[in-house]
Parts: structure tokens; sequence; C-alpha cells
């Protein structure tokens, strides 16, 4: 095994804190949730962070971009953190490297293509110090402090995925990372089910093991049948432009796309910013190979027929603002869609996109486009390990203890079951929430005590300061719309100067509601008028005032609750 393969030449560190200790595990995303993954070891005077993801909104979040792990722990113990350790380059893995970033500078160790796409996304959002990137490969060890850190190749939909092994003070723990078990993989170079083995016999105290896919039964699919439905639809649809969607960074996917486009003579147009960086980072570190003359342009696609062109896109989970959302709403640019096109999703909707998948699909067959998805024929096999695969790494490993991770409870749950199933007693699993404490020692492993954790809001430049009450109040004006009241007042003479005028938006139509309109703004000036003439000049209260008395009129009119605003100006 080779040691220490890095970029640059950060210095050892003397490892620390070897005394009588448990070790401590805590995820601060990943757990009762799809995505925003991130897992701490502790071990006295070292910690280790294992992937550092972004999750996406829910439609709860009105106007949020993305969702990152709160990471307030990690910078009160930021002298602490020997290292981010990373599985694969998946957003849900690598999004809040960007932000994370921001307020911790360490190093991070990842495989090539996963420090390539994280060095794009810092291109873009360019961290306040120079990143320290070490290269590993599947088979390096690393040493951070009192933990050294095994990097496993394993297969996942995504290249140089791997699953980490660390030797701490109390044993191996093991971080499966996404995993499924493809004896057919495309670049053939199988998971290395060997060295799992090894570390089975050689004794694994704690297996954090992904749950994703732990509800299905049987064994995940090959990637390799994708390619066969592929050549299907390519020589079903000859003479009609198809449009394919898929993740970004599935390169293996798009890989096989362009591969079948040049065997049926078609060229190929990518469409999508994460698209055309994850494509442009894995052909230059050598994870694809773009055939000559096959790739084209998007604005040069007019020039071909319908049926010698292939559109690549994001947009596979219904993402707004996405390169296929652009198209199914006729709002993008370039692309506008033709009665023979065939949209083809190779995908399955994460769970929580499935509102916004449907919406998507509703829009192409409006339009009169042909859609293909994973219910007509077999375009996507997921990169997750199914109960099978679960329990052939579990009866390899053999571990001590299991800590399900990496899905909602309902996955975490069927996760359990399975370890129960290879034996492995209920004490010795462990379900935790996000910030429990899992501490382990020579003696046992229990919960004790909890970190800061939850959630972080990006909307925008801004990063954490989208609070509950913002949502609050977002989710208020969305649902019942805003009533401004403006009036202009001298307080010293008791009387109204102007106004009051009554502004609404989202609440009614106010060329309809004249008489409403009306009555709002009597009742506005009624109020005003009394609490000057009682000489109260504490604003806040005379806001109050007039929210109350129109909120109960308004109420009691249209059993609607809008947001009201009063605006009163002192003259």
């Amino acid at each position: 095994m080779k040691e220490n393969n890095k970029r640059g030449g950060r210095p050892k560190r003397t490892p620390s804190g070897r005394g009588k200790q448990p070790l401590r595990v805590m995820c601060l995303g990943g757990l009762q949730e799809i995505g925003k993954n991130m897992t701490v070891l502790e071990y006295g005077d070292d910690i280790i962070i294992i992937d550092c993801g972004m999750g996406f909104p829910d439609e709860e979040m009105p106007g949020v971009d993305l969702v990152i792990p709160d990471i307030s722990y990690l910078v009160a113990n930021a002298h602490k953190i020997r290292g981010i350790l990373i599985t694969h380059g998946h957003e849900d893995h690598i999004g809040a490297v960007p932000y994370v970033l921001q307020e911790i500078n360490v190093p991070i160790y990842g495989t090539r293509l996963s420090l390539g796409i994280i060095e794009g996304k810092l291109d873009e959002n360019p961290a306040p110090n120079e990143p320290e990137l070490y290269t590993v490969e599947a088979g390096d060890v690393i040493s951070l402090g009192v933990f050294k850190a095994e990097f496993i190749h394993v297969n996942h939909s995504i290249a140089d995925a791997c699953a980490i092994a660390i030797r701490t003070p109390v044993g191996i723990v093991y971080h499966s990372g996404d995993f499924k078990i493809d004896v057919s993989p495309l670049d053939g170079n199988i998971m290395d089910l060997t060295r799992i083995g090894e570390l089975g016999k050689e004794g694994v105290t704690l297996l954090l093991c992904e749950s994703t896919n732990a509800e299905r039964p049987g064994f995940t699919a090959s990637e390799r049948t994708v390619g066969s439905s592929l050549e299907r639809i390519f020589a079903q649809y000859e003479d009609k432009r198809l449009i394919i969607a898929t993740f970004s960074s599935n390169i293996h996917r798009v890989q096989q796309i362009i591969n079948t486009s040049a065997r049926h003579g078609r060229k190929v147009a990518v469409l999508g910013r994460s698209m055309i960086n994850v494509l442009g980072a894995a052909a230059e570190l050598g994870y694809m190979d773009l055939p000559d003359g096959v790739l084209i342009d998007v604005n040069d696609i007019k020039r071909y027929k319908p049926g010698s062109v292939t559109l690549i896109t994001t947009g596979s989970q219904g993402e707004p603002m996405s390169a296929l959302y652009r198209i199914a709403f006729s709002e993008h640019d370039r692309v506008k869609l033709q009665a023979n096109d065939v949209v083809v999703l190779s995908s399955s909707a994460i769970p929580g996109n499935e509102k916004l998948v449907g919406r998507i699909i509703n829009a192409l067959v409006r339009a009169g486009v042909k859609v293909v998805n994973d219910s007509v024929d077999a375009v996507h096999v997921s990169g997750h390990a199914c109960q099978e695969e679960i329990k052939l790494l579990m009866a390899l490993l053999k571990p001590k203890y299991v800590m399900p991770i990496h899905g909602e409870y309902r996955h975490l749950y069927a996760n359990k079951e399975i370890a129960e199933f290879m034996g492995i007693g209920s004490e010795n699993i462990f379900i935790a929430e996000l910030g429990r404490v899992l501490e382990v020692d020579k003696k046992g492993a229990a919960f004790n005590g909890e970190v800061p954790a939850g959630r972080v809001l990006v909307d925008g430049a801004g990063v954490g300061d989208i609070g509950s009450v913002v949502l609050r109040d977002r989710k208020h004006l969305a649902e019942d719309g805003l009533v401004v009241v403006v009036a202009s007042v001298d307080s010293e003479g008791g009387y109204v100067i102007s106004g009051p005028d009554i502004v609404s938006r989202g609440f009614v139509y106010v060329k309809e509601s004249e008489d409403l309109m009306r009555e709002v703004k009597a009742i506005a000036t009624q109020t005003i008028e009394r609490l000057l003439q009682k000489k109260v000049s504490d604003w806040t209260q005379m806001r109050n005032v007039i929210r109350d008395d129109l909120a109960r009129f308004i109420f009691r009119e249209t059993k609607r609750k809008p947001m009201i605003l009063p605006v009163i100006m002192d003259v």
C-alpha cells in the first residue's frame, strides 16, 4: 500500500490523544434525510471528517437554493481537525465543501475525479485561504493524528468512488460510502471485495453502512443493462431527436450515451453548467474518451436533422432553472421542443423530488413529446446497494457494531433489520440522529450526549441568514399574500396628514374587491385617528393595534390571514 500520496507537502502530524478514552462518532448530515452527508470521528485531540455534502431544499423552504450541514461544532473545534476525507464526487458528498472552507481551513483528501470536481466548485466560490487538496488512490493509507485511513475501491454511479477503513485506538471503523456490487462494471474495475474480506478477518469494530436502498430486495442491476436499453431506444427512434437527461456526475452513463450516439451517426450537444463542468473535468483527467467529431456546440444543432442529434442535459430531478426544466417550459434560449422529440429520463426521482419530476413529465407530454423513463424501459439503474449486497458486505466485514447512515428513518431501520438478519444483536445496532454521539471503546458502545447539528440554508450569496422566522414569513406570503398600510401623521397635532393608502399583493385582485379595500382603508383610518387622539407615541404599539384590527376584519370577511404591514411616518 502507498503511504500519503498527496498534492503538496503537508507535514506529518504527531499523533495525540492516545489515552484510554472513547472514540466519538457523530453525523452532522445524512441521517433522517437524503443528502448533506457528513460523518465526524473524534478521539482525544484529533478529528477527521468523512464527506461534506449538500442537500436540496424541500417545499417547506421557499426560495432556498441548497442546504448544508451545521458545522458550528467543527468551527469550535477547528484546531483538532486533521482533514476531510471524500468518498466520491456526488453533490450530496462534496457540495458543501466551498461553504465549509469559508469557516475552517483544513486539508481535503480524495481521488482525482472527486478533487477535480471540487476544484471546479472552488473556482466559482473561492475559499479565503488557498485550499489544501491531496490526491489519493484506492489502496492508499494516510495518517491523520491517531487515525490511519485506507481508501478502498467500490462501485457506484460515479467513477473513483471509495469506502474508507479507519484504524482508530479502539479498532477499525469501516465507512461504506455509497456503493453497489457490480460484477460487470463498465471500467472493468470491480469493488475490492478481497481487501474488504481481509479487513473482516482482522476484525472490524464499527460499520457505518449506507442505507439508501436497504428497503429493496435482491441485487442492484449492473450499469451495463442501461447500454442495452439505450441501443433499443436509438434504434426505435432513429429519425427523432433524442434529449437524454441524467445525473451530470454519472460519467459512465454519459459515456455510454456518447458512444451509442457515435455508433448511430449522431452528433452530441451537452446542456447544463454542471454537466459541462463534470465532463470537462472527467475528460481532462482521463476518465472519459470523447470520440473525435461527435461533440458539437448547442448553437449548431439546427444544422443537423433531428435524427442526427442527441442532447445530453441536466434536470433529471426536475430542478427549477435546470436545462431540461427550461426546455420543458419553453424558457430555454437555444433549444425549443419539437413534435418529433423523444425525452429520455435516465434517472430515478430522489425521494422528495417526485413532484418536481412529475411536473416536468406533464409539461413534456402536454407539448406532444414522447417521454421514456425507467417505468417504460431500463434506462436507469441505481448506484446504491440493495439488501443482498448489504448482507454480503456485512458477511465479509463481520462488524461488532453497526450504525446505519445515509437515509431517511425508514431506510435506516431497514438496514437495522438486515444487520439483525445477519446475526448482529439489536443491542449492537445504533440508529442515530443528527448530532447524537455514539461512543465506542474497548468495553462497548453507547450513545452519550449530543453536539450542535441541523441545517444551514443557502439563499444566493447568503449562508445561514435564512432562519425559521424568515421561512415562516415566506410561507405566510406565499399562502395568504400581503396587505401594506401606508400613512403619514402629525403626532403632535394628532391628525392624519395623508393616507392611509392600502397596497395589496397576493391577497385579492383589487379591481374586483374595491368595496373590501374601501372598508379596509376606513378601518385603518379609524384606528390611526383613535390612537392619535389617545396620544399614543409608541410606534410599535400603534403598528400592532392597526395590524390586529385589520386582521380581525379581514378574517371575518374573507376567512384569510394575509401578512399585514403598517408603515406609519411621523411628519
